[in-house]
């Protein structure tokens, strides 16, 4: 059987976003690892705006956005009360509000120090959203993870890791324990295993690997 295949980099949180949801949704794909700086023909080839995730469907449709590769899996899943643990309002707030300022504290915590403080700073009451929801559950879905938590974690752990002792001393309590329960879940290491970066030729590792 032709499975689809993945574009990823493993550290990206979009990237990471869709494996964490092919892989609870069980979607098997044909994992072809990339590296920024040396993007395969084959991957600008089906998607040309060269960022990832991409899923390449064995009938040609290209998927090119993570929440599309999450609505696809869940569609082929047909887990509809898994669907119903995605919040896509605090997801939407996440990805158009939350992501620009922290892409300004990361990329700028070196050479700006003023624009990245201010940034962490605006930053903070996303973070204190989260944390209010999870004051009186494990996680942001409820009792369980569910699509919200890997929708968001990613976004989170890279904030966590511009500086995590500041994050650990400063942010919310509540939130640096759900980051640490998530990166420490099984589900979340089983998508973070490291891959050589894919070639024409070489073999496609099968992910998520069969149980």
């Amino acid at each position: 059987m032709t499975l689809p295949i993945l574009y990823s980099f493993r550290r990206c949180p979009y990237a990471m976003r869709a494996r964490l949801a092919l892989s609870a949704c069980g979607a098997r794909v044909a994992l072809r690892e990339v590296r920024l700086r040396d993007k395969p023909a084959a991957m600008l080839d089906a998607s040309p705006k060269g960022t990832v995730p991409v899923l390449v469907l064995p009938d040609g449709t290209v998927i090119e956005e993570s929440r599309d590769v999450v609505d696809w899996a869940l569609a082929r899943s047909g887990d509809t009360a898994f669907r119903a643990t995605w919040d896509e309002a605090l997801t939407d707030r996440i990805d158009t509000e939350f992501k620009p300022h922290l892409d300004t504290y990361k990329y700028r915590f070196h050479d700006a120090p003023d624009r990245s403080q201010a940034a962490r700073a605006a930053a903070a009451p996303y973070l204190a959203e989260l944390a209010n929801r999870l004051e009186t559950r494990d996680w942001l879905s409820g009792t369980a993870p569910g699509i919200t938590d890997l929708m968001i974690l990613p976004f989170v752990r890279q904030f966590a890791m511009v500086d995590r002792p500041w994050f650990d001393a400063s942010a919310p309590a509540a939130l640096v324990s759900w980051l640490d329960r998530g990166l420490a879940a099984p589900w979340f290491l089983a998508v973070m295993d490291k891959y050589d970066p894919w070639r024409p030729g070489a073999p496609e590792p099968i992910f998520p690997e069969a149980a």
